[in-house]
């Protein structure tokens, strides 16, 4: 099975035997083929039955939780990495939901798309909120309740204390990319974190 772009970038950046925690897993996808392939261990989390019924049928682990209420279930460094995929900008305190992403492991995955993409922005000047493949919903029906610009986020994530090990930038269409770091923000449809806890 061949993983979609940004998760088989956040595959790479998994040690092989890891214990993985992956907070919107959605069917399985990712953890299904980290254990095929890398030997890793872990469990799924996700609050749709219907993906937690179809990761459970590929042979994933998976609990039915709320990650936004739910992850003090989860004990202190039970896991060896944290991964929160195109989820970030759904969760309803984003802060809270890193917090305890760190307490959980001490390094953690987010992969997010970039509000500051120029396509975006032309949208915007032109009446229109924006649309793409990274954030394909119309305004009415989109589950994105805090969209930001990775200049936006990557203050938010030092200033909890979060340091960027590594930072993988996505094209429009999901593609690895090497913009400059001056036009990250402008070209980037999307990116992939790799952080560590600094305390």
């Amino acid at each position: 099975m061949h993983l979609r772009d940004e998760l088989a970038v956040v595959a790479d950046l998994i040690a092989d035997g890891s214990r993985v925690l992956d907070l919107g897993c959605g069917d399985g996808e990712l953890l299904g083929h980290l254990q095929r392939r890398h030997g890793c261990t872990g469990t799924g989390v996700d609050v749709d039955p219907g993906a937690v019924r179809r990761a459970i049928r590929s042979g994933v682990s998976v609990i039915e939780l709320d990650v936004d209420e739910q992850l003090g279930e989860f004990g202190d460094d039970s896991y060896d990495v944290v991964v929160l995929s195109k989820v970030l900008q759904a969760t309803r305190r984003p802060a809270e939901v890193l917090a305890q992403m760190s307490r959980i492991a001490p390094r953690c995955i987010v992969a997010v798309p970039n509000f500051g993409l120029w396509s975006h922005r032309w949208r915007l000047l032109r009446g229109r909120m924006p649309m793409s493949r990274q954030m394909p919903y119309d305004w009415h029906d989109t589950p994105n309740i805090h969209n930001a610009t990775l200049v936006d986020l990557e203050e938010f994530l030092a200033g909890l204390g979060f340091a960027v090990e590594s930072r993988v930038l996505l094209d429009e269409a999901g593609r690895v990319a090497g913009y400059p770091p001056a036009l990250a923000n402008l070209l980037s449809g999307a990116a992939v974190y790799l952080l560590a806890r600094t305390s």
